[in-house]
């Protein structure tokens, strides 16, 4: 016969078709932490700020005692709602392994905090030492984001996320060096700087990631 017969499409044929969408696929499952970190952002400054100013032997503003922890607890809320939403709509018509992971992650940050309300609860109750708890809850949740960034930034490859939780890690336990209000000034400064910055970062990151779609 001299006709020449038509071959299926090769796995290799398939593969480039695969190639050529899947930086588009990956950006759509990317998280953008933008909105999450200028909510921690605005906690810390706003919240470690105040009471650092309001606290010490010359206190610089008289505030309400609730007023820094509501300004805190504000922007951590704000902050937790934007990264739960950020990584929920990362993980649309993602894989299930890739949606395993962010579960498991999403778990690990429960089971942190929980433990952290038990160490601190358990070791200020054995000292009596309650007045503890006002450096100890900052600080120690500090360290405890940091490592839970650690963790999110090797999972997701996302050097940026992996380099801000290693500050925050270290810069909350450089914190339990300082006499009050130095951790507040520490946290405030270190925490929120690194927030700011990382803001600023991620958007350039995520710029970054959508330039092979336009080649």
């Amino acid at each position: 016969m001299t006709g020449t017969a038509t071959l299926p499409p090769t796995d290799d044929d398939n593969d480039t078709g695969a190639d050529t969408g899947a930086p588009a696929t990956r950006r759509s499952r990317e998280v953008d932490n933008r909105g999450a970190y200028a909510g921690f952002a605005l906690a810390h400054l706003l919240g470690h700020g105040a009471a650092a100013a309001s606290h010490g032997d010359t206190p610089l503003l008289g505030l309400p005692e609730w007023l820094p922890t509501a300004l805190l607890g504000a922007g951590l809320v704000t902050g937790i709602v934007l990264a739960t939403r950020a990584a929920l709509r990362a993980q649309r018509g993602a894989p299930a392994p890739e949606v395993l992971s962010g579960k498991l992650l999403g778990t690990a940050w429960i089971a942190a905090f929980t433990a952290l309300a038990l160490a601190i609860t358990g070791l200020t109750s054995v000292l009596d030492a309650p007045e503890l708890q006002s450096v100890l809850w900052p600080a120690g949740s500090g360290i405890v984001v940091g490592l839970l960034y650690l963790a999110e930034g090797a999972v997701r490859r996302n050097v940026l996320h992996y380099g801000l939780g290693v500050w925050l890690a270290l810069a909350s336990a450089a914190a339990l060096f300082l006499e009050a209000p130095g951790p507040s000034w520490s946290l405030a400064a270190a925490g929120g700087g690194a927030y700011a910055l990382a803001t600023v970062l991620e958007a350039r990151r995520l710029r970054s990631l959508e330039g092979p779609a336009h080649t």
